[in-house]
């Protein structure tokens, strides 16, 4: 008989990557519950539900007496919805895996090996502290009700619609890689040489797969993540050589960033120096004990390939142009130079 997983979302870069693996190489039956709005990207096989997650009755209405060997949430930002979760499967799953995340460890980093005995707190980003306080919630529930959870903490992963970044606009990625090809400079957060680690989203579909059932990871955290560590300037040089152009760096601050960003908008309190400017490494030996599977098999340089190819052939869908902020990077870059020439 094949297990039966229930995804809650679905179809983001993380759980499609999952849903593919389930139903291509592993044989679940896997059920998606959502609003439908992207169910193109979905395999065929996959068993549609169709609902909004907060609407308690109609989702019990839906799954009737249905159970499942996992429930997997991806869609859970704060504790009322994992409090809903509890209460619509508890009994009807045998394993809850909930999506955190590895921008709720210790800012500023105690130390830069990450393990997932690392304190969690963020005093920088309140998403991260949502995230903690869904966390300390389903452990409670599992220590005081054995409900059955698994937390999964992922870093920053990525698929073919997606470019990693530090420094980026309200519209994605694109702006910063057109500012490339027309030989402009782009905005680097700090000196280029924190660490930071990327993970291509098939690769994560490994670790977590391994999870799924797993009783040694019931009651347990789990961080996921490639064992490969690169710098940001590394980063930005290695779309640059995709692109075939020369990476015209430009260095700034965080704390600048901070000050002259947030007023735009641009959330560089919580991206950066609650996440992405701290040197992070991370040590999967938990998840290889519990998954020996586990493996990363997509470099940078061959994931940042992959992406470029698809968004450079999908431009509708890619390339959303961001005017305002090649503006604020201009005015930034030519603020810095007029400050650095008074001296």
């Amino acid at each position: 008989m094949k297990k039966k997983a229930l995804f809650i979302g679905g179809t983001g870069t993380i759980s499609t990557a999952i849903v593919k693996r389930l139903v291509n190489e592993l044989d679940w039956d896997v059920w998606v519950l959502n609003r439908g709005n992207r169910t193109k990207v979905l395999p065929e096989g996959v068993n549609l539900i169709v609902a909004d997650v907060n609407d308690e009755k109609a989702i019990l209405d839906k799954i009737g007496d249905m159970t499942f060997d996992c429930v997997c949430e991806f869609i859970g930002f704060h504790v009322s919805q994992v409090e809903r979760d509890v209460k619509l499967f508890a009994g009807k799953t045998k394993q809850y895996i909930y999506i955190s995340s590895a921008s709720a460890y210790h800012k500023p980093a105690a130390g830069y090996v990450i393990t997932e005995g690392t304190a969690l707190a963020n005093p920088y980003w309140q998403y991260s502290r949502d995230k903690i306080e869904c966390e300390e919630y389903l452990m409670r529930q599992y220590k005081e009700n054995a409900f059955p959870v698994t937390i999964v903490r992922p870093s920053h992963t990525y698929d073919e619609r997606n470019i990693p970044l530090g420094v980026h606009g309200k519209n994605g990625f694109w702006q910063v890689i057109k500012r490339m090809q027309e030989g402009k400079p782009v905005i680097i957060q700090g000196d280029g040489s924190s660490l930071w680690t990327l993970t291509w989203n098939a690769d994560f579909a490994i670790g977590f797969t391994g999870l799924m059932g797993n009783r040694h990871a019931i009651g347990e955290a789990f961080q996921i993540t490639s064992d490969e560590t690169l710098t940001w300037d590394q980063i930005y040089a290695t779309i640059a050589d995709a692109l075939g152009v020369k990476l015209n760096a430009y260095h700034v601050s965080t704390d600048f960033l901070r000050a002259v960003g947030d007023k735009y908008g641009y959330d560089f309190t919580g991206s950066l120096l609650g996440d992405k400017s701290v040197s992070v490494v991370f040590d999967n030996t938990k998840l290889k004990r519990a998954v020996p599977d586990m493996r990363t098999n997509v470099r940078f340089d061959m994931g940042v390939r992959y992406a470029l190819d698809y968004v450079l052939s999908h431009p509708e869908e890619c390339q959303k142009e961001d005017p305002e902020f090649d503006a604020w990077c201009d005015r930034v870059i030519d603020t810095l130079e007029k400050a650095k020439k008074e001296f």
